[in-house]
């Protein structure tokens, strides 16, 4: 694929990333001696403009950056994408390593919405071809889709991370809940570490009324894996109730930071 024929364009979400990723290319361009014309990306430039009802305007030309929340990024990229589709590209991808609404991702009341489920029907109907992701916080997310949905893991980054940093043969690896179980025992085995699992009871969203540590972390450097820290309430309780249960220290890992 030619050179010209690859467009990189970014919003105001995460710029920097966007930045790193175009810079990244020309690295692998200049120090490879293979042909790596189709990594030579300059970020496409893109003005984003916000009037004074709120509403987006997005244009393909130049680039303007300010702090934002996660709707008014979701809304910037849906126009961005249609702004491609009129023009006439051939495909679209979309790189949201923190997927919306990720969270929402069942009807778990009566009149609650699938927001993850919208968020999919969004994308495709703006005209996204192709989406990339990092670590779903569910991963049934991806039937949502009627487009390759690609979804990295950040697990590679995590083990050499911990390899790097840490006395590995007086860790144990912790899930803050069940739902992560898999992801912890999957990193456990890579590492050849024990596992342990924190078992939590809420009282009301955000916010945790007990827990119970299944498994045993005395003397070991307890690292908590998770996909996503919101408020940190969780992991802050869940670090006192593993100090509470003799570990020598505390490490969370986590993917995804508060929105």
């Amino acid at each position: 694929m030619a050179t010209n024929s690859i467009k990189l364009l970014t919003g105001n979400s995460h710029p920097e990333l966007a930045q790193l990723v175009a810079d990244r290319a020309a690295t692998l361009r200049a120090a490879t001696f293979v042909d790596t014309r189709r990594l030579g990306l300059e970020l496409t430039r893109v003005m984003v403009l916000q009037y004074s009802n709120q509403e987006t305007s997005v244009t393909i030309g130049e680039s303007s950056t300010r702090p934002n929340d996660i709707n008014d990024g979701l809304m910037e990229l849906l126009i961005m994408i249609n702004a491609c589709k009129t023009a006439s590209a051939r495909r679209i991808t979309a790189v949201i390593p923190n997927f919306p609404y990720a969270r929402q991702d069942k009807k778990d009341k009566s009149r609650a919405p699938i927001t993850a489920k919208l968020m999919a029907n969004m994308l495709q109907t703006a005209g996204c071809n192709h989406v990339i992701t990092m670590d779903l916080h569910a991963s049934q997310i991806q039937g949502f889709f009627n487009v390759p949905v690609d979804n990295l893991y950040a697990e590679p980054s995590m083990l050499r991370w911990i390899r790097q940093n840490l006395d590995v043969a007086n860790c144990v690896i912790v899930s803050p809940d069940a739902g992560g179980a898999k992801r912890a025992t999957a990193m456990a085995d890579r590492l050849d570490l024990q596992f342990a699992l924190i078992h939590k009871e809420r009282a009301r969203p955000n916010e945790v009324s007990r827990m119970v540590l299944v498994g045993n972390v005395k003397d070991k450097i307890a690292i908590i894996v998770d996909d996503m820290a919101d408020t940190c309430g969780t992991l802050v309780k869940a670090a006192s109730t593993i100090m509470d249960h003799g570990a020598k220290e505390v490490v969370a890992i986590v993917t995804h930071d508060a929105q």
